[in-house]
């Protein structure tokens, strides 16, 4: 289990613990996160869970690959720190792990 801060476009802090094996965007989407809409429920289709990863936390969850980063391009205000959150795993090692959301989804 993990605690991961979701942080609103607008500054508002969603502290959810969640299951390990589950990805970031289940965990927001399971818990009514506003502004990951998820709409290809993960199958890294679209572009809508996506989040920017806490600049200090970028090493632990690593690189998007090259699939993540060819979704990414059709991302709201993608920057270097841009993950979709569906491609994420959620394990122990990711407790305290903070995510942003962008001001909207593509």
């Amino acid at each position: 289990m993990a605690k991961i801060t979701y942080v609103e476009f607008g500054g508002k802090e969603h502290v959810i613990d969640v299951a390990s094996g589950l990805t970031v965007m289940e965990g927001a989407r399971d818990n009514g996160v506003p502004g990951i809409e998820a709409d290809c429920g993960g199958a890294c289709a679209c572009s809508t869970c996506h989040v920017y990863v806490d600049e200090a936390w970028r090493e632990k969850v690593g690189s998007p690959t090259p699939m993540e980063e060819d979704m990414l391009d059709f991302g709201f205000d993608v920057r270097p720190n841009s993950r979709l959150s569906c491609q994420i795993k959620v394990t122990d090692a990711l407790d305290g792990l903070i995510v942003r959301v962008p001001e909207k989804q593509f």
